[in-house]
């Protein structure tokens, strides 16, 4: 009954929902392209898992076609500068721990952080998209979680000599997703997400993350903590 409601208080075809639309529909498709780019960059690092990573990037370029027709079924040109900038200081370090050979960052940065933002945007967009984009995000779920566990498996086998540089790699970019979540609250409210539900389901896919990686309960506590206080 609740999510009846909420659809029928929105007007998809409003000018302050289009307004909106056109930068969060940019950050999902920016989203996929950068991911798509950080697959192929990750195969130069990880050339054993060249196929799998391959083919990972390929599925982000079909999310990113997939929400480029989202935005064209509501006649909305998506703000791709505004959407390179949001990305910016996440891209940045991505491509910093790249040049680095840092693995781990990079793993942290794209399998975890990035994946799991995406679920979570997804996860509570889903019930107050309209018909066509519901549809295309429904599809695009179901594949992160693919793309989420490739990096869990990962780091699970490399824990131990990994550890260190995710717990360093979790103080530097955490922080950025408050920033971008606090940056793009009014627009997605005005799509009819709330703030506060994408935190905690952003919360919840990265802790279950960190824990079958092998965090405790109480580090991934501390974790999370520490990109708050550093936010």
């Amino acid at each position: 009954m609740v999510e009846v409601a909420v659809r029928q208080e929105l007007n998809f075809n409003s000018e302050i929902y289009k307004d909106a639309y056109s930068r969060i529909n940019a950050i999902v498709i920016e989203g996929e392209q950068e991911a798509a780019e950080n697959y192929i960059s990750m195969t130069e690092m990880l050339p054993e898992h060249k196929e799998e990573l391959v083919n990972l990037s390929k599925m982000e370029n079909r999310h990113k076609k997939g929400f480029m027709a989202c935005g064209k079924n509501l006649s909305v040109t998506p703000d791709m500068e505004y959407a390179k900038e949001f990305f910016s200081h996440l891209h940045g370090n991505f491509q910093k721990a790249k040049a680095e050979g840092k693995i781990v960052t990079c793993l942290l940065i794209q399998a975890l952080i990035i994946e799991a933002f995406a679920i979570a945007a997804y996860n509570i967009y889903i019930p107050v998209a309209d018909p066509f984009a519901k549809k295309i995000t429904e599809g695009v779920v179901e594949d992160e979680y693919t793309h989420l566990n490739f990096g869990e498996i990962w780091l699970e086998k490399n824990f131990a000599a990994a550890k260190a540089e995710l717990e360093a790699a979790n103080s530097q970019n955490l922080p950025l997703v408050w920033k971008m979540l606090n940056q793009v609250e009014k627009d997605a409210r005005n799509l009819g997400m709330e703030k506060e539900a994408l935190i905690e389901d952003f919360m919840i896919s990265y802790g279950e993350a960190l824990s079958k990686i092998g965090f405790s309960t109480r580090e991934i506590m501390r974790m999370s903590s520490a990109g708050l206080a550093a936010a």
